[in-house]
């Protein structure tokens, strides 16, 4: 296996931090491989997937030099010189792995046609939803989208700022209700903000689990596995009634314990759910007759 750090530029959006990891003869499947509101780096993903057989890049999408410090309009484009740097080392099935905030991001990517044959959605929504932290204004408010393409923001579901955790004051939190309450509240965009995947050409793996305590990726991922079959494009859900926010392949490590949230979920429970999606993951990034 090889492996480097990287910067993967794109005119007009800027330069992201990155990390590739390859097998030593390459690959013709190559995977784009996208954190959540962590912001990190997925190197110890990428590693997995390449061991697999797969060459895995990871980028830093936001809070890094030039970049929104949130997810607060951020372009698409700028996940656009990625898949090109993948095509650019051989790979000729282009896949995109994304988890929670950049499974959001993943969604879209394959509904733009941006070439993107495949892509696994760990712990989705199925909603474009509001900012998450501060866009490139410092400010956090007024509600703004996560995202834009082509200089125009996504519709979106705004926060509905009424709602407050429940637990002891300085306890982690579990921010599910919010996003439920945000929905309910503004229901009158539920609509324009949904991700429209049954429009999209990518083959479609969904991974979550009901003890998800961040947001709804269940009922997200059951609502997009039904506008896809309804519009007869294939998916898969795998889905575990003890799950969480944050499924562990093999030869991953527990995800670390926070002091702000909640995740839902145990170090077993989603190990185990990350193992029953593995080989279909693999599937769906290697394609027919895949490496």
């Amino acid at each position: 296996m090889v492996e480097r750090a990287l910067t993967v530029a794109h005119n007009g959006v800027g330069a992201c931090e990155g990390f590739l990891a390859a097998p030593v003869r390459g690959s013709e499947a190559g995977v784009l491989v996208l954190a959540g509101s962590s912001g990190r780096i997925e190197d110890e993903r990428c590693r997995i997937l390449a061991r697999a057989g797969l060459t895995a890049l990871s980028v830093r999408w936001f809070g890094g030099p030039g970049q929104p410090p949130g997810i607060c309009e951020v372009p698409l484009e700028t996940f656009e010189s990625a898949t090109g740097l993948l095509r650019s080392r051989g790979a000729q099935r282009i896949g995109v792995l994304g988890t929670s905030k950049g499974a959001e991001a993943a969604l879209h990517l394959s509904v733009l046609d941006l070439g993107v044959d495949a892509v696994v959605a760990l712990s989705p929504t199925s909603l474009t939803w509001a900012n998450v932290g501060p866009g490139r204004d410092g400010r956090t408010r007024p509600y703004r989208s996560s995202w834009t393409w082509r200089g125009e923001a996504l519709p979106f579901v705004p926060y509905d700022d009424s709602w407050t955790p429940t637990g002891a004051e300085g306890a982690p939190v579990s921010v599910l209700g919010w996003y439920e309450r945000s929905r309910h509240t503004f229901a009158d965009r539920v609509g324009a903000a949904a991700i429209p995947v049954e429009r999209s050409a990518a083959d479609l793996l969904l991974v979550a689990g009901a003890d998800d305590a961040m947001w709804p990726s269940l009922r997200s991922a059951e609502e997009l596995a039904a506008r896809r079959r309804a519009a007869g494009r294939p998916v898969r859900l795998i889905a575990r009634a003890d799950g969480g926010h944050r499924p562990r392949f093999p030869g991953e490590g527990p995800a670390p314990v926070s002091d702000r949230f909640l995740y839902g979920g145990s170090p077993v429970a989603d190990a185990a759910l990350g193992a029953a999606a593995w080989p279909y993951v693999l599937d769906v990034l290697r394609g027919p007759g895949g490496p």
